[in-house]
């Protein structure tokens, strides 16, 4: 058995420690997830931890490890994704790099040994055999329906991206060299059993991803075996690696990540180019042209205390609004993420059912999770004299096949509005069911359109 070591205060191994201080036994816990909601889910998936604890103590923190012995849950993690699901999979088209990578770390360095284009299982398999090398699968959400349903409710609870990627290593290898990622990351233990290595972060909370050389590494803070039904959590910057020892049947885990990108630094910079563009219609020094020659400096040191007072300007203009900010971090994620998770053909997310909405029904909003609301400059006009607009965009017409593949082509879904409804908006995204009559607009007419709109768009039901 591996031992166990404890990080001190100042990150260095203390030495071998009860395994109690380093993972959490799950007792009597829920033997499958709970999906009654985006909370319940993430409740079961981190049980015996309270999900205040979690948040307190670990996130962004420090690693967790609960180790279950619990055989309904590990029958269920098997059922995500296994080594014979390989087969099937390759008969749908898979290709090398897009949705396969077949590769080993040799001497602390990642080795790809990918063939050309289409993936066949029977080289596949004779790679993983022969070779020793690990099959990393990208984004199995894509194909497997009960990961789709865990990752989208995911999306729904961080409010932020959440991808995957299955890893299955044969015994006595290793499939990548350490390193340390730029996302949060969860591990699920599903067929056999892996040896893990965590290290302190070099940089905390990474924004980059970064190959570590083991002889710089010392010695881990954590070292443990996995087992199905086991879970591992992980901040961004833990280095870490995974090997499958010898002797063993292969190990197959999923790795399931989020809060990439995600980070205030980068919500700073998603809201401040529409707060520059806002103040400037108002403020003339903002408008006023930069000193002559400034482009052509070397120093510019003179520059800086005047972009301070802009700065300031800015902080005090942001300071206690309570105005929708312009995101295109929003819309980034509602397009990117997955659609809701339905069974059957998905028409309850395509057509709206029951009656038609009128001045004196009751509206409720559906799908809440999957729609945001922002304000931006009117995209159809490229005059200085853009008006703001309210614009809502939603999942539900996303495609699932897509998800989390980067170049794919993506299309928004959703509506736009006249600035002037944004307090009846409000109302309705406020309110659990509000009567149409009762919406802050001018006329009855503008009140019935507004609901027609996003009852065409299944965003609203009829009560």
């Amino acid at each position: 058995m591996p031992k166990k070591v404890k990080p001190t205060e100042n990150g260095k191994e203390e030495g071998p420690v009860p395994s109690k201080q380093v993972k959490v036994e799950a007792v009597g816990g829920a033997s499958t997830l709970n999906f009654d909601s985006p909370g319940s889910l993430f409740k079961s998936l981190i049980s015996p931890i309270k999900t205040e604890t979690f948040f307190k103590e670990f996130w962004e923190k420090k690693p967790l490890l609960i180790q279950r012995d619990d055989p309904a849950l590990a029958t269920y993690y098997q059922s995500l994704f296994r080594l014979a699901d390989l087969k099937s999979l390759c008969s749908q088209g898979l290709y090398y790099g897009r949705d396969v990578n077949v590769c080993r770390s040799v001497s602390g360095k990642k080795k790809v040994l990918n063939k050309d284009g289409k993936v066949h299982f029977l080289q596949l398999r004779k790679d993983f055999d022969q070779k020793r090398a690990t099959i990393q699968f990208h984004q199995p959400q894509r194909f497997k329906d009960e990961l789709w349903r865990v990752q989208e409710k995911l999306e729904c609870y961080f409010g932020s991206l959440v991808g995957s990627n299955v890893y299955i290593t044969p015994a006595g290898s290793q499939g990548l060299p350490p390193h340390y990622d730029d996302v949060e990351v969860f591990i699920l233990q599903l067929e056999g059993e892996k040896h893990w290595r965590l290290y302190p972060p070099t940089v905390a909370l990474a924004c980059e991803y970064s190959v570590e050389y083991e002889a710089r590494l010392g010695a881990p803070t954590h070292e443990f075996m996995l087992k199905p039904g086991d879970l591992l959590y992980f901040p961004r910057g833990t280095i870490h690696q995974a090997d499958t020892p010898p002797g063993l049947a292969h190990s197959t885990h999923v790795t399931i990540s989020t809060y990439q990108n995600n980070s205030w630094g980068d919500f700073l910079l998603d809201t401040i180019s529409g707060l520059v563009f806002d103040t400037a219609k108002e403020d003339v020094e903002l408008r006023s042209g930069i000193p002559r020659q400034l482009l052509m400096q070397v120093e510019t040191s003179g520059v800086a205390t005047r972009l301070s007072s802009f700065l300031r300007t800015l902080a005090d203009r942001l300071e206690g609004t309570k105005e929708l900010l312009s995101s295109d971090m929003k819309k980034d994620f509602v397009i990117h993420r997955l659609p809701p998770y339905y069974v059957g053909d998905g028409t309850e997310l395509s057509t709206p059912g029951g009656v038609l909405p009128r001045l004196h029904s009751t509206v409720r909003l559906q799908f809440r999770d999957h729609i945001i609301l922002t304000v931006g400059p009117d995209q159809n006009r490229s005059d200085e004299a853009q008006e703001k607009m309210v614009y809502i965009y939603h999942s539900l017409k996303n495609r699932r096949h897509t998800h989390m593949m980067g170049n794919e082509e993506t299309e928004s879904h959703g509506l736009r509005f006249p600035f002037s409804h944004v307090d009846a908006l409000k109302q309705i995204w406020n309110s659990s069911a509000i009567s149409v009559k009762d919406l802050k607009l001018t006329t009855d007419e503008e009140k019935e359109n507004l609901v027609l709109s996003l009852w065409t768009e299944c965003l609203v039901q009829v009560l």
